[in-house]
């Protein structure tokens, strides 16, 4: 799935959220206790199992959706949430954000940023929102989940205090993997704000995907990758080149190793006006995802006979 740029009038106004919200923080360092952004936000935070529905139950029953009760039967919305497989929920009305607790750990984080980003963004009050596609048309939902990744983003990688220092350090899986234990995020988070705020105009690519060559059961062809991060400078040059594309790039080159480094290779993109560039791509297991960063090097020299 590719992702959604965010930019414009609502990239600034979230920016400006943000920057409300670390300026009151005293602008801290990173790693950023999110405990410190709900007492000022007023925000409660709840942990809830998606494997109990007793435990859902009452929480449910008080869901509202554009001010209407969503369902009559709480039971119905928990087997929503039970098979959207949903992270994390945010309910405007009682400022209370909700983490499934069966969830791995080191995605609450994550959730929970990304559920306040829902709570400050003007747009989404009166909304309850959750990583699932069933309370909106699926064109907005995905935008508004976009917007609040982007605030999640903002808010856990301390705005420009992550692009300067990782402006510092050379573009690789090697920084990407020290800027993680600085800033206390996961690879995947990581990854997915390196490409977007360094690789900027500049093509570059990152895929969060399985392992080409040790696939699981639920691994479909036609959908490679979890996620597909492009830069801006690449979705305008390279738009003609899907994740499968790309996943068939790393397939040449990844070995079949059961974690850490599985391999690089310079590549050869056409961009969309027919050129040829060279890239640098490199991929990384963390026995959950292979991370894989691609950059452009340069144009590919054509040589000409004199």
């Amino acid at each position: 799935m590719k992702s959604i740029i965010i930019d414009g009038y609502e990239a600034q106004d979230i920016r400006e959220q943000v920057e409300k919200i670390l300026r009151g923080l005293g602008n801290p360092e990173p790693p950023l206790d999110l405990a410190i952004v709900r007492d000022l936000l007023d925000l409660d935070r709840k942990f809830y199992s998606s494997d109990d529905q007793s435990a859902v139950s009452e929480i449910v029953s008080r869901v509202k959706v554009a001010g209407k009760q969503i369902v009559k039967r709480p039971a119905i919305l928990f087997d929503v949430i039970r098979k959207a497989k949903l992270s994390a929920l945010w309910i405007p009305d009682k400022k209370r954000i909700l983490i499934d607790k069966t969830k791995p750990k080191l995605k609450h984080r994550w959730s929970e940023a990304h559920e306040i980003g829902h709570s400050m963004i003007p747009w989404h009050q009166g909304l309850m929102l959750g990583d699932n596609e069933f309370s909106l048309n699926p064109r907005c939902h995905a935008q508004m989940e976009a917007e609040a990744n982007y605030a999640a983003v903002q808010l856990l990688f301390l705005q420009d205090r992550f692009i300067a220092e990782a402006l510092d350090v050379s573009t690789c899986l090697d920084s990407i993997k020290k800027l993680k234990g600085r800033f206390g995020n996961t690879y995947s988070s990581t990854l997915w704000r390196y490409v977007e705020e360094i690789g900027g105009n500049k093509p570059m690519v990152g895929l969060l995907s399985e392992h080409p060559h040790r696939p699981s059961v639920n691994f479909l062809p036609n959908k490679p990758c979890r996620h597909c991060i492009q830069s801006a400078g690449f979705q305008q040059q390279f738009s003609n080149i899907s994740e499968i594309d790309l996943f068939g790039v790393i397939t040449q080159y990844c070995g079949r190793q059961s974690g850490g480094p599985l391999g690089e290779s310079e590549v050869v993109l056409n961009a969309d006006d027919g050129a040829e560039h060279i890239f640098h791509f490199e991929s990384f297991y963390n026995r959950y995802d292979v991370l894989t960063l691609g950059r452009q090097l340069h144009r590919r020299r054509v040589a000409v006979k004199v």
